[in-house]
């Protein structure tokens, strides 16, 4: 996190660096990965105020998985993308990769700020802001949710941490080099002293609980983790990758004995399974390396990578090692927290259509407070955001199950929606999210004031990306939402933004056959 040829750097003094790093990023070499991005704008509220550049292999199918990759300090998404080796197992094992990109104006350093509470925390600042690079991604790519991973170097190794335990939901697995436990800090004094240079020392219940406070609600299992650090790391100290390694095999209950302890490239490993053998987490002790990601220039099968600040020849490929153990190269199953079997011969896949006497759209006040329901649905249609007369809409869709086979297992959905009419772009400030209910929202199925505030049986277990014209599809929904669509009955959407909008912005979506949820299954 701080330049290497300097020792424990202040904060401050890495804005001098990131200028040498920039200029390191005029080498030739570099302007083939730089003209391979592309900036992507428009994804969501973007309250962490970062930005959103994609490698996107050319013809990659849909179904395909998705890694987000965070720089370290100093550096750009620019100079993380063919320098660390991911765009080369993009184009061989067929993934998008996205990379976030702090500015300066968040952090001097244009580090992420993993110590700050209302940037790592699940739905807030900088996570969020990733989440929302994700959806867009998902929603332009047709992504497989089940196969989403994130790494990262130094602070971006330490975000990856904290998405980690913030989006259990989101993440198959992640890579974290050179970083630090989720939570270790709450304030820059505490990162750089505590964490980084004496290095916090918690049980490893203490650290486990860290993470299941990150997400309390969250049942399912945590993502698996790949975890480097060399042994002679002069900014992060090197004690906590046995921090990190005492965190994740709590969360993922694999105890703190290793199942495999081998030397792969002449380092030190170590692999710990789950009581089904599977394993969750693996650490490597880079011997002798400083501060970086590991690398390993070359073209052999294996290698990747180009040696630089902060990336450094140690003859051995990080990102190939990390996703081999995401299972990226299809040696071996991932487990995932977000199964999404395909259907079998058994199965199928049903389109269910909206039923216009059973939607509508409530509006209420920002705290909720004096709903109503819209009057507009039959001319105009289904409100959502907030209107002229300064009130919150949400709408509500409804959909016929019955043609599901009795004892079918819904495996996929998604929704589509229209676009009628609108006016600003409501998703400057906000997500457009689904939530579902199986069964009705308020004591009727006909809209009613109580549905604006009700319980969701699963809340936002999809979203909706920007869209001005033509049709819109949302993200694969979550095992929640899948579990909420039940064979015989009726299922409710409520569609809405994710909080309150400040300012007149809002669209009308079409109804009927303008709004359709299809459906995959197996008997």
């Amino acid at each position: 996190m701080h330049v290497r040829s300097v020792p424990r750097l202040c904060w401050a003094a890495l804005t001098l660096l990131a200028v040498l790093a920039g200029l390191l990023g005029l080498q030739p070499g570099r302007a083939t990965a730089a003209a391979s991005l592309t900036q992507v704008t428009g994804f969501g509220s973007n309250p962490g105020n970062l930005l959103m550049y994609r490698y996107v292999p050319t013809g990659l199918a849909s179904g395909r998985p998705l890694v987000v990759a965070l720089h370290g300090c100093t550096q750009s998404a620019a100079a993380f993308d063919d320098e660390t080796g991911w765009t080369r197992w993009a184009e061989q094992w067929g993934f998008a990769l996205l990379l976030p990109q702090q500015q300066s104006a968040n952090n001097s350093s244009s580090c992420f700020n993993w110590y700050q509470s209302g940037d790592f925390s699940r739905d807030q600042g900088e996570a969020l802001s990733i989440r929302q690079m994700i959806d867009r991604t998902k929603a332009d790519l047709g992504t497989d949710a089940a196969r989403v991973y994130v790494t990262g170097l130094s602070a971006g190794g330490a975000m990856t941490a904290a998405l980690l335990a913030d989006y259990p939901d989101v993440f198959a697995g992640g890579g974290v080099v050179a970083g630090l436990p989720a939570r270790c800090a709450t304030s820059q004094t505490q990162a750089s002293v505590d964490c980084m240079t004496t290095g916090r020392n918690l049980t490893p219940a203490q650290w486990g609980d860290l993470v299941r406070g990150s997400y309390p609600s969250w049942t399912g299992p945590w993502p698996k983790v790949s975890i480097w650090h060399g042994s002679s790391d002069y900014v992060v100290k090197s004690t906590n990758l046995t921090e990190l390694m005492e965190q994740w095999t709590d969360a993922n209950g694999t105890g703190q004995t290793p199942t495999v302890s081998d030397t792969v490239g002449g380092y030190p490993h170590a692999v710990y399974t789950d009581a089904g053998g599977q394993a969750r987490v693996e650490t490597y002790s880079l011997t002798g390396m400083g501060h970086g990601q590991p690398v390993d220039p070359g073209t052999g099968p294996e290698q990747c990578g180009t040696a630089g600040a902060y990336l450094l020849d140690v003859n051995i490929c990080a990102s190939y090692r990390i996703g081999k153990f995401w299972g990226l190269d299809g040696s071996s199953p991932t487990p995932t927290p977000t199964p999404s079997p395909s259907p079998s011969s058994g199965g199928g896949t049903l389109t269910l259509t909206d039923d216009t006497t059973r939607d509508g759209y409530v509006k209420a006040n920002a705290d909720g407070s004096a709903p109503a329901v819209g009057t507009l649905a039959g001319s105009l249609g289904l409100a959502v955001g907030r209107g002229t007369d300064g009130k919150q809409n949400r709408s509500l869709l409804s959909f016929d199950t019955t043609a599901l086979p009795a004892g079918a297992v819904v495996t996929a959905a998604r929704l589509t929606v229209s676009y009628g009419s609108g006016s600003g772009n409501p998703w400057n400030e906000g997500q457009l999210t689904v939530d579902a209910r199986t069964g009705c929202f308020g004591t009727t199925c006909t809209t009613g004031t109580d549905d604006y505030a009700a319980t969701a049986d699963a809340p936002a277990v999809a979203t909706l990306a920007a869209f001005t014209t033509g049709t819109r599809t949302s993200t694969d929904f979550s095992p929640a939402g899948l579990a909420a669509i039940t064979p015989g009955g009726t299922l409710q959407l409520r569609l809405g933004f994710d909080h309150a909008l400040t300012s007149t912005a809002y669209l009308f979506l079409q109804r009927g056959a303008n709004a359709t949820l299809t459906v995959e299954y197996r008997s």
